[in-house]
């Protein structure tokens, strides 16, 4: 990384530079451009993944945080920093032209602090009406509901962008049409079944050809971050099951992680072998729902029950082990809640040869089924540099021939102790998707395998103050999910509550990358591509 914060200094010598447990680079917003480009195209190691784009309330000024990663390499992390001192119309300059994960992540910045960004074409609020009255992640915010009543009314959908431009005379502002006046527009969602949650896809058509889908999300915020600024560390645990809650486990381990991380914390290894072994039930069961929930999108329905079925036997194992199926609020800070039961590795080695048989089964009932390959082959293509660019990780971004895995290339709890295989495959199809998620459960089931018999004794959770303060600072922890990286983010001012949080959705990145997958496919194919990239709505109305 030597020669990394050399390009930088030489990019930008006026940038702040501060070796932390991140790379941190602090510059000015109109620096902020050029040296994002720098790492994005350096030669050597590119910066090309764009992960975490955070807003931020710094007091005085407004800024945001991008924490970027490499595709040669997604262990590398560099955190780039900028901020403006006006608080009355903040800009800063867009990187959507560097990086199309950044269309739907500014808009969401702009709608929860007000920042616009200059040169991003379509400056709508995500997550938030039009008409939203005050920033709600600033530091100053009225939450006079009176300010902003729920209305029950239905609201006329009006398709105009406004947008900020530079052009030789300075900045200029203006307004543009989402739609062409004599496009065919119309609605999948928000309550089609096939959109796998509360999600609203306006689509353009051409006969039955997708032209252009625009997405639009929000229908569920609930303002997890936001609350969180005014709970305990142990009181936010519960918010991470609700966001994937497919992943829930996997979610809230990531939380803990980061707070013990901050907190210095050590996990007990018995709890590590617990965390490790749940966690791949989790993504099992999770792989289990995409698959059959995308063989009901095709019309299989007796493969969705099948997929039901096998999960259930996960769920049994887990309402074994802590009382819940779904959401199970099993991890803790320093540890698991409750110890498993005493028949926990008999259930689990009885269920590994078990799920190998299922696996044939569904091999033979779907896999080489015509009408599976017809409507999933060569469909819904997402090239390799999209997929970076869209920050598309998982078994979606493995299919596109990414190797971002954070299990092998970050490891944590005990991934640096197991042999597994990183399912990648290059096709970028919904093809691709569908097997990886099935040879991801077969790999999962070998991770399980190491694990289950060695399970040491001792205890299952560390003694932890019941009141944790962080020391200040910012502090980072990445997992790997059923649907691809998620992260966390907290920044601490030395006090028992968060000062700022921030989930990184590994779910938004998927739906951010539909416009391109859809264009020029077919209405009926919109479906069959939304199932193979298995995103899950809650997860972005964070």
């Amino acid at each position: 990384m030597e020669n990394i914060r050399k390009v930088i200094l030489d990019t930008v010598p006026e940038a702040v530079v501060e070796d932390s447990k991140v790379l941190t680079v602090t510059v000015e917003p109109d620096q902020l451009h050029p040296l994002a480009k720098t790492l994005r195209f350096h030669a050597e190691l590119p910066f090309d993944l764009l992960m975490m784009l955070t807003g931020m309330d710094r007091g005085e000024t407004l800024g945001v945080n991008y924490l970027l990663s490499s595709s040669h390499d997604v262990s590398k992390e560099i955190l780039l920093k900028t901020q403006t001192a006006d608080r009355v119309n903040p800009l800063l300059y867009s990187v959507t032209d560097l990086w199309e994960t950044a269309h739907l992540n500014e808009r969401e910045v702009y709608a929860l602090f007000g920042i616009r960004f200059i040169n991003n074409p379509d400056m709508r609020k995500f997550l938030l009406n039009e008409d939203w009255k005050g920033f709600p992640f600033r530091k100053d915010y009225d939450a006079d509901p009176n300010l902003n009543p729920v209305r029950t009314e239905s609201k006329e959908i009006i398709d105009i962008a406004s947008r900020i431009y530079e052009t030789p005379n300075g900045l200029k502002e203006d307004r543009v049409k989402i739609f062409e006046d004599d496009d065919y527009v119309i609605n999948i969602g928000p309550q089609h079944p096939s959109t796998h949650g509360v999600m609203h896809f306006r689509v353009a058509l051409d006969g039955e050809i997708v032209k252009k889908l625009d997405v639009i999300s929000g229908y569920i915020h609930r303002g997890i971050e936001k609350l969180s600024e005014n709970l305990t560390y142990p009181q936010i645990l519960h918010f991470t099951d609700r966001l994937d809650y497919l992943c829930a486990n996997i979610n809230r381990h990531g939380l803990c992680m980061c707070i013990e991380k901050a907190a210095e914390i050590e996990i007990p290894e018995r709890a590590q072998y617990i965390r490790t072994i749940m966690d791949e039930l989790n993504r099992i069961d999770s792989h289990l729902l995409a698959w059959g929930t995308l063989c009901m999108d095709l019309g299989a329905t007796t493969a969705f029950i099948y997929g039901m079925r096998e999960r259930e036997r996960i769920l049994d194992i887990r309402e074994k082990t802590s009382g819940g199926r779904l959401i199970i609020n099993y991890n803790v800070v320093g540890g698991v809640m409750f110890d498993i039961p005493s028949d926990f590795q008999k259930d689990v080695k009885e269920f590994i040869p078990y799920m190998r048989m299922r696996l044939k089964e569904y091999h033979q009932l779907v896999s080489g089924n015509p009408i599976v390959l017809g409507r999933l082959k060569n469909i819904g293509l997402l090239s390799k540099e999209n997929a970076i660019s869209y920050a598309v990780t998982g078994p979606s971004g493995r299919a596109s021939g990414i190797s971002c895995d954070l299990r092998k290339h970050q490891p944590y709890a005990l991934y640096d102790k197991v042999e597994f295989t990183e399912i990648i495959r290059h096709e970028g199809d919904s093809y691709a998707r569908y097997w990886n998620r099935l040879d991801e459960i077969e790999e999962s089931l070998k991770i399980i395998e190491q694990l289950i018999d060695n399970i040491p004794e001792g205890d299952f959770q560390a003694k932890v103050k019941p009141v944790i303060k962080l020391p200040e600072g910012e502090y980072f922890q990445r997992v790997e999910t059923g649907r691809g990286e998620f992260g966390v983010f907290i920044e601490s001012r030395g006090d028992k509550t968060p000062y700022r949080l921030k989930f990184r959705s590994p779910s938004m990145a998927l739906v951010s990358a539909m416009p391109v997958l859809c264009k020029n496919e077919k209405l009926s194919d919109l479906i069959a591509i939304g199932g193979s990239m298995d995103y899950v709505i809650p997860d972005i109305d964070r």
